[in-house]
């Protein structure tokens, strides 16, 4: 059986090198998302920016300069060593996301000083030719120039399951509309058939690209992280109002004031749940942990926390929970036995 026509390029040049290489500084690589990497030790001091950490660290300071250094030196260690366990869990988690991204380096065939060549997906600029098979992920939006019994699953886009039919049309202007039948998009897959395309928008301009921008947002809090603030916040008034009504009573009794700061400040210090930053940070370590066995990175120790809280995951119609790969499992007939003559009609 032979398999579909080969699409000549000939009237298709593409780009120089050194034109490609002037459009790739102008609009930047071919990124939908680019990579934010903090500093680590900006990492680091966010972390002491949490309200429970907050509510310790001010009790520390108030311990140490009413000359309680032993127990301020014991609450800062505490927290040091929660913070540090915290921050070591999900830095290593986000290195190894990357090294497995790094990995990972999507390909596209371009048209380049008129040769097809093999490039890396981030090097594409608009007005580069590319070609397109079945299997191949589009590398970029595109407008189609050929094509040859071309279908695209596009499910990513418009949330349908089934795959859509394209066809050329080298006149038509670039469309940002997903149906538009003669552009392909970034986020999509070529199911069968083969085209020549090319290409006018990359990285945050295209339509997936404005996709992940949105969802790039910073997360919403947890239920988890929503609980420990309302407990800081709570534990914070407590021992505001215990300590100012602590003073007014002693002082109100005519007790020295150095004594009665003294005495505020202790049963402040008392009050506040020192082991639970670490306490709290270990459980969640350990939970990572335990997934990291299971072949599983977690990035934020608190979603472990929203993991165990799922009861059910749904996915709708068009399974973006799965490979959104076809494997053939077995050819059975009617009955349901095995029929070994489907694969010789195969």
């Amino acid at each position: 059986m032979s398999g579909p026509p080969t699409l000549i390029a000939a009237p298709w040049t593409g780009l120089s090198s050194s034109e490609a290489a002037d459009r790739l500084r102008r609009f930047g690589p071919n990124e939908p998302a680019p990579p934010q990497r903090r500093r680590a030790m900006v990492q680091f001091a966010r972390l002491f920016l949490e309200p429970l950490t907050v509510v310790l660290l001010v009790a520390t300071s108030i311990t140490a300069l009413l000359g309680e250094f032993v127990d301020a030196t014991l609450i800062m260690s505490i927290v040091l060593a929660s913070t540090t366990i915290n921050f070591l869990q999900t830095y290593r988690s986000q290195k190894a996301v990357e090294k497995l991204q790094a990995a990972l380096v999507p390909t596209a065939t371009v048209l380049r000083d008129g040769q097809w060549q093999e490039l890396p997906r981030r090097e594409l600029v608009p007005g580069d030719i590319i070609r397109l098979n079945a299997g191949d992920l589009v590398p970029a939006d595109a407008r189609l120039l050929e094509t040859s019994h071309l279908t695209v699953q596009q499910a990513a886009l418009t949330g349908e399951s089934l795959p859509v039919d394209k066809t050329a049309d080298p006149s038509a202007p670039a469309s940002t509309d997903p149906h538009a039948p003669h552009t392909v998009f970034l986020g999509s897959s070529i199911i069968s058939g083969t085209a020549i395309a090319e290409v006018v928008a990359t990285g945050k301009r295209t339509l997936f690209g404005g996709i992940v921008a949105r969802l790039g947002a910073p997360p919403p809090e947890t239920a988890f992280q929503r609980g420990l603030r309302d407990f800081s916040l709570l534990i914070t008034r407590t021992v505001v109002f215990l300590v100012l009504l602590t003073l007014v009573v002693m002082l109100a009794l005519g007790r020295p004031p150095l004594d009665a700061s003294l005495f505020a400040v202790a049963l402040a210090v008392g009050l506040t749940p020192e082991f639970l930053p670490m306490i709290v940070t270990i459980t969640l370590a350990q939970g990572a942990l335990r997934m990291a066995r299971q072949r599983v990175l977690v990035k934020s120790l608190p979603a472990i926390e929203n993991l165990g809280s799922v009861d059910i995951v749904c996915s709708d119609k068009t399974g973006t929970l799965t490979l959104g790969e076809m494997q053939l499992v077995a050819a059975v007939d009617l009955h349901g036995h095995d029929w070994p003559r489907a694969y010789q009609l195969g």
